[in-house]
Formats: structure tokens, C-alpha cells, sequence
């Protein structure tokens, strides 16, 4: 029976990157109250990294017809899921969020765009939004493929982390996908480093992978070096190919926030879509599975907690969150 005592066991290895195939083995096979003894490594690892928690948010800055056909994806064009579809909402909308976000203590907030890239007269607007924010909360983005010059001007703009998910393993990625590669999604990221920007790429789980899908997925993250790894659960979208996908426990999204936590010991860890659909009465636990930080606020087609729930969230647990930086 896997104990408490072996999973400190396992964090130790984790900091001296010495996890084996048999340690990943042991993660991949944890079931029922064995994953509640993984907490207590993954727990340590999280507070040597931060004991306070940070909160980013999002703004659906254009919604809808996307002309990738990613399956869990309710902004593709290629399914019916009668979502809002609109362009690139005005700047002093998209300003008036980022503002009030600040005021209410939220560490970043980012732009997110349906479609595979921006115009560039969508760019310019994107980086008035940011020239206007940059001295008053964080600044991400999530636009799709840029070039590296369009990166180094919304950087000069204000922009200071880029978010590009991988959403699954290299070996998984074709079964949901066929518009791009993965390849294009790993130079992105790539890119995006070369430009000086922090990036933010993790995945979304409940696709139909296998946990050693999600162990891939983690490495390469690992090996990309990059800085934050959002962690979403699928919300089944009617409408999309897998609108019926619908087995995850709160348990299992537990083990893969430890699992992460484990192999990426020394990164922002953040529970982003799902975790209000699917943690339920676990929900408290998620930091004790090694999460860092949270998207609060709405998702970018499904409801989430407030700002205000989640201050009062952590307040419960007695969680401080992180002071803002920009």
C-alpha cells in the first residue's frame, strides 16, 4: 500500500530529478485512498515552490469560428455548439476588465482570441489594451500563432507571459486535431521564449488519453522549460465530437495535479476550466495536490467561480494570495 511516507520518499527524488519509470509507474497505477497519501509529496513540493496562491484571469476577447478543429473545442467552426460568436471586443472593454480585475487583487490577466492568428489591425488594438494595463496587473496573451516580430511588439507593448497549450501528448495530439501539428504548437512556445516572454502552456484532460499520455505531455513541458502549466478538465461541449466524454472523477484530477507537481516541482502549477464541474467536495484539496495558483472568473464559454468566491475560498483554507506583480 502506497503511504505518506513513500510519497515524501518521491518528492525528495522529484527536486533531484530522479524519478524512474518506476516511479512513474507507481503514480500511474495510485488508485482511491492511495491518492491521498500522494498529496502529502506533492503538498511539501508546492509550498517549497510558493505558500501563497496566485490568481490569473481571462477575457474572451473574440469568440467563436475558429478554423482549427480541435474535438473538445467549442469555438470551432466545424461544430454546432450555439455559443456567442463576436470579433475582437472593443479596447475599452477589454481595458475596463483588466482594470477592475487589478483593483480586486488578480496577479494577470490575458487576452484570449479564437482562431489561428490575428490580423494585424487586431494586433494593434490588442496592444493599445496592453500600453493602456501595463502598469496595473500582469499581462498574457493567448492569440494563436504569431510571428516573432509581431511577439516582440506586444512585449514592447506591455505583454509579459504568452500562453499556447500543447492540450495533450505529442502521441495523442492527432486524435484531436488535424488543422495544425503539434510541431507548430511546440515552435510557438519556442518563439515566444526566443522573445523574452515567460510562457504558459499545459493541456486539458478527459480527451480519452492515457495517464502515460498525460506523463508525456508533462515532460515535454518540462523540456520546453516553460514557466506556468495550466491544468484543464474537459467540460463536455454538446455539439463536439466529445460532447459524451464524461469520466473523470475528483480523485483522478487530483493525481494529475500531483503527478505534475511531481514532475514539474519548480513551476507555477494552475487549475484552470473544470475544476468548479469537476472537483466538487474535493475542490479544497487541489492545493494540496500541488496546485499553485487558479484562473478565477469565467472560462472562455463556461462559468466560473467569481473573484469574490475565490478570495473567499482561499480565505476559508487560510491561503494568502500572492501580491501582484507586473
Amino acid at each position: 500500500m502506497f503511504s505518506p511516507k513513500d510519497s515524501l520518499h518521491l518528492a525528495e527524488k522529484a527536486l533531484q530529478n530522479k524519478l524512474s519509470s518506476k516511479d512513474l509507474e507507481t503514480l500511474s497505477s495510485l488508485k482511491g485512498p492511495e491518492i491521498l497519501s500522494l498529496l502529502t509529496g506533492s503538498n511539501f513540493l508546492r509550498q517549497l515552490y510558493s505558500q501563497q496562491i496566485h490568481l490569473c484571469t481571462i477575457a474572451n476577447a473574440k469568440s467563436g469560428r475558429c478554423s482549427e478543429d480541435c474535438t473538445f473545442c467549442a469555438q470551432s467552426k466545424y461544430y454546432q455548439t450555439h455559443i456567442p460568436v463576436y470579433p475582437l471586443k472593443p479596447k475599452e472593454e477589454l481595458y475596463e476588465l483588466g482594470q477592475d480585475m487589478a483593483q480586486k487583487g488578480v496577479n494577470r490577466y490575458a487576452l484570449v482570441t479564437s482562431g489561428r492568428a490575428l490580423t494585424s489591425r487586431e494586433i494593434v488594438q490588442v496592444k493599445e489594451v496592453f500600453a493602456s494595463l501595463k502598469s496595473q496587473i500582469g499581462l498574457c496573451a493567448s492569440l494563436g500563432i504569431l510571428s516573432a516580430r509581431e511577439l516582440e511588439e506586444l512585449k514592447r507593448a506591455g505583454l509579459s507571459r504568452y500562453h499556447h497549450n500543447l492540450e495533450t501528448s505529442k502521441s495523442y495530439f492527432p486524435r484531436i486535431c488535424t488543422t495544425h501539428s503539434y510541431a507548430e504548437r511546440i515552435n510557438t512556445i519556442k518563439e515566444a521564449k526566443k522573445a523574452g516572454l515567460s510562457v504558459c502552456s499545459g493541456g486539458v484532460f478527459g480527451l480519452g488519453e492515457s495517464f502515460q499520455d498525460i506523463i508525456e505531455l508533462a515532460y515535454t513541458l518540462k523540456e520546453l522549460d516553460v514557466d506556468a502549466v495550466p491544468l484543464n478538465f474537459l467540460i463536455p461541449i454538446p455539439g463536439t465530437p466529445l460532447e459524451k466524454n464524461s469520466y473523470l472523477t475528483p480523485l483522478y484530477c487530483l493525481k494529475i495535479i500531483a503527478t505534475f507537481r511531481f514532475i514539474l516541482p519548480d513551476k507555477e502549477i494552475i487549475i484552470c476550466g473544470g475544476r468548479k464541474q469537476h472537483l466538487s467536495s474535493l475542490h479544497p484539496l487541489i492545493f494540496l495536490a500541488g496546485a499553485s495558483a487558479i484562473m478565477t472568473g469565467n472560462y472562455l464559454t463556461q462559468s466560473g467561480f467569481s473573484v469574490q468566491e475565490d478570495l473567499e475560498f482561499l480565505k476559508t483554507l487560510g491561503l494568502s494570495v500572492r501580491r501582484q506583480s507586473v
